[in-house]
Order: C-alpha cells, then sequence, then structure tokens
C-alpha cells in the first residue's frame, strides 16, 4: 500500500512534535509499502497550491494522511486551502468526481491539551471526534474509506519519552494494513 503524509506545520522547524512524527513517517516506508512525506508549508509557503501536481499524488497513492497540529479545534490554514482547491467538483466530487474513490484518508492530528479535555465534561466540552467530523464529512463526499485518526494528546506537556513512544506507534500506524485497530494513543 502506498502512503502519501501531506503535513501542514506553519512552521516545522520549530516543532518538536510534528517534526518527530515526520521524521517517524519519512522512515516507515518500504519498497513494498512506501510512505512519502510532502511539507505543504515548505512547497506551499505563498498558498497557491499546485492543483494538478497535487492531484496526481493523490491519483498515486492509495491512503492519504493529513497530518496537522490542532489550532483552534480545526486544522491550519493551508490545509483547508488545499481542501478548497484540490478536492474540485467533476474529479473528487460530483456526478464525475471519482478520482479519490477506493482510497483512505486518515488523519495524524496532535492537539496540545490533553485527551481529557475533549469530553463533555471536560474543559473543550466536546469530543475530539466531534471536531474532527468535518474531515469525516469530506471523506464521505470525495467517496474514500475514513481511517480512525492517529491522535497525539496533550503535546504541550508531553515527555521526550512518551514522543519517542507516540512515534514508533505512528510509525506502526502508518505501515499497518488495519490502522484502525492499532492502539491510537
Amino acid at each position: 500500500m502506498n502512503t502519501t503524509v501531506l503535513l501542514f506545520h506553519p512552521n516545522l522547524a520549530a516543532s518538536r512534535i510534528n517534526a518527530r512524527l515526520a521524521r517517524a513517517a519519512r522512515s516507515a516506508g518500504t519498497v513494498e509499502n512506501p510512505v512519502e512525506v510532502r511539507d505543504m508549508y515548505a512547497l506551499y509557503p505563498d498558498f497557491h497550491v499546485d492543483v494538478a501536481a497535487e492531484q496526481a499524488v493523490c491519483e498515486a497513492t492509495d491512503r492519504i494522511v493529513l497530518q496537522f497540529p490542532l489550532y483552534w479545534y480545526s486544522s491550519p490554514a493551508l490545509l483547508k486551502q488545499w481542501q478548497d482547491d484540490v478536492l474540485a467538483y467533476g474529479w473528487a466530487y460530483g456526478s464525475t468526481g471519482k478520482a479519490l474513490h477506493g482510497k483512505e484518508i486518515a488523519l495524524a492530528v496532535s492537539p496540545g491539551a490533553p485527551a481529557s479535555s475533549y469530553d463533555r465534561s471536560g474543559e473543550y466540552h466536546y469530543e475530539l471526534h466531534e471536531l474532527l467530523r468535518p474531515f469525516q464529512a469530506m471523506s464521505n463526499m470525495v467517496g474514500t474509506r475514513f481511517v480512525a485518526p492517529f491522535v497525539t494528546a496533550g503535546t504541550l506537556n508531553l515527555t521526550d519519552a512518551d514522543l519517542e513512544m507516540r512515534a514508533e506507534a505512528y510509525h506502526v500506524w502508518l505501515t499497518s494494513e488495519h490502522p484502525e485497530l492499532d492502539l491510537l494513543g
């Protein structure tokens, strides 16, 4: 299975969590199951997404992973721009938009707050899966199978040892045939 990780972090050089997860992703691939990591902010610092190139990348892979830190209960701005530009009517959805049918879409998301904050009785009063629901709806719209997200919660207080464990788990998750069955943490 070919996996492409689209990494949306606006300042990867200053990132501890997403930079480490990206390194784990880059080392995850094999000849039989390659994993490509694309630093989207490095590719499109001006937000002018090369639609044809991105559509070609999506067509050539089996699993698309959208990796990003959770900002204001959502994704970084370039991910939304990418969705608006790349997932075009007639290509990704609509009566003739079947380019992504049969592929998988997964999220690798890293909220700063601990998982306990994303609970009805927690600090934010919403569960994380509720905040990620628009991505599941997008997956349904474009005809892909939505894979249970890989979540690295509590990144603001994650120890180096815990980060290494998450990076190892991400490596395994990315290469798993059935990632929804793996420990998500």
